[in-house]
């Protein structure tokens, strides 16, 4: 089962690139960012044309995710627990069956910045409330892939130029902390299990030329359970998404996984 995440910076932006990257690299299940829209006006039929079961969790001109996935979803949920007055739409689960049933959670990670501030605050506490949703299901015992935009840079072989990012909420050690205790639950960061060597990002800054200098940040993860790791075939970035016309100022991120 092919597996991407993939922040598109607004579904209506990329409405020609994603379903041309959709045709090319035919992923079986695809967990969105950023799709900028609310659920009634996400354009569904596009990907229901190619066979895509669509699942949104919208907000109005901001973040947003979504889920779309040639099996059918089950038990669909929408929304980070933790705290009831959180009304930003950065979170969805679901469950995809092949050979084996596998839990998926697509996330828009908050950025944080301005540091100090409110929104790192909130960030923090978003990291922390994860965690324990990490936690709980771990214990399920059954394959999960937490996948989406993280806003962390975990190492400084994570970023073409570490020392800009110093005192950004990305690159924080109290970010870089919060994802550690995640993956000290027992997770696995699928990049890096199957690609140690440094130079590899996920997003880059449309100013400046960054692009064409490869002077990118790596922020887009798939952290797999256990049951998940084991079953994990490949992980790549897809650069050659950025060739598209209009292309998101990230590029998917995608796992093979044996179920």
């Amino acid at each position: 089962m092919k597996i991407a995440t993939f922040n598109i910076n607004g579904i209506k932006a990329r409405a020609e690139a994603l379903p041309a990257w959709l045709d090319e690299a035919s992923p079986d299940v695809v967990l969105l960012q950023e799709i900028k829209s609310v659920d009634e006006a996400f354009p569904r039929d596009l990907f229901e044309d190619r066979g895509y079961f669509v699942e949104t969790h919208g907000q109005k001109g901001f973040n947003g995710v979504a889920i779309l996935s040639k099996l059918p979803l089950e038990d669909v949920e929408r929304g980070l627990p933790g705290d009831p007055e959180d009304e930003q739409a950065r979170w969805i689960e679901a469950t995809v069956v092949g050979k084996d049933a596998v839990r998926l959670c697509g996330l828009y990670l908050p950025n944080g910045n301005p540091v100090p501030g409110p929104k790192y605050d909130y960030k923090l506490a978003w990291m922390e409330r994860m965690r324990s949703r990490a936690a709980k299901l771990l214990a399920t015992e059954m394959p999960v892939v937490m996948a989406g935009d993280y806003n962390v840079i975990p190492q400084a072989e994570d970023a073409a130029r570490p020392e800009v990012w110093t005192e950004d909420a990305l690159f924080l050690p109290q970010t870089r902390a919060a994802f550690r205790r995640l993956l000290n639950l027992g997770y696995s960061e699928a990049f890096r299990a199957r690609e140690p060597r440094p130079g590899h990002y996920s997003f880059w800054d449309y100013q400046a030329g960054a692009w064409e200098r490869n002077n990118g940040i790596r922020i887009d993860h798939l952290l797999l359970s256990p049951q998940a790791a084991d079953r994990l075939k490949d992980c790549q970035i897809d650069k050659a998404v950025r060739g598209h016309d209009k292309p998101s100022d990230h590029v998917p991120v995608w796992i093979e996984l044996d179920v």
